[in-house]
């Protein structure tokens, strides 16, 4: 499998200017494309991405285009909290909540998501995937005692970063608040749309 190593082609002022079109917009939120389910299709496409680089300016923009492009489900009233961070120590470098709606409960979906995908070196949605979404199955295989079952999400909408001659996850990106198939195919579909 030849390793793709994606470059950013937005810059922060276009991503400035989008959230501004979608502030001033009042267009329905735009459909977002269904991740494959099956494993062996997402370890090739959409489980990670492998950036250039991840600096906290690439953070600032793709956290600000993921803003644009959820701001108008969360006018339609489906708010999300958008959370970016470095995978070696938690320090957050954006996260931001799209609309009122949103609760606490939001804040530890991010941290379990972020938890699982971590400690596994893979999204959410693929351990999702993997195991049909049965998280007594997957506690079991990780021998995950019932004291430690709820650190860890199996559910979409967290992907991890790589960097192009770093070992491991440089951090992750996650979206909570829509299905976990939107969750993660947003993420998807903006680096996509924006990095090449």
């Amino acid at each position: 499998m030849t390793l793709i190593v994606y470059k950013r082609k937005t810059s922060a002022a276009a991503a400035l200017a989008q959230v501004q079109e979608a502030v001033q917009s009042t267009a329905a939120p735009a459909p977002i494309p269904w991740p494959s389910a099956d494993v062996d299709e997402l370890k090739v496409d959409g489980d990670s991405f492998t950036l250039e680089s991840f600096t906290t300016e690439d953070a600032f923009v793709l956290g600000n285009l993921l803003y644009a492009r959820l701001l108008p489900y969360a006018t339609a009233g489906q708010p999300t909290v958008i959370s970016i961070a470095l995978a070696n120590s938690a320090h957050v470098l954006y996260q931001v909540v799209t609309g009122p709606g949103t609760a606490p409960d939001n804040d530890s979906w991010v941290q379990r998501k972020r938890n699982a995908s971590i400690r596994f070196g893979c999204s959410s949605w693929l351990l999702n995937c993997k195991y049909n979404g049965d998280e007594a199955k997957f506690a079991a295989k990780f021998a995950i005692g019932e004291d430690k079952k709820g650190d860890y999400a199996i559910h979409g909408g967290c992907i991890p970063i790589r960097v192009k001659g770093v070992e491991g996850i440089v951090a992750t990106v996650i979206v909570s608040g829509l299905k976990q198939h939107e969750d993660h195919g947003v993420i998807v579909d903006v680096i996509k749309a924006n990095w090449e």
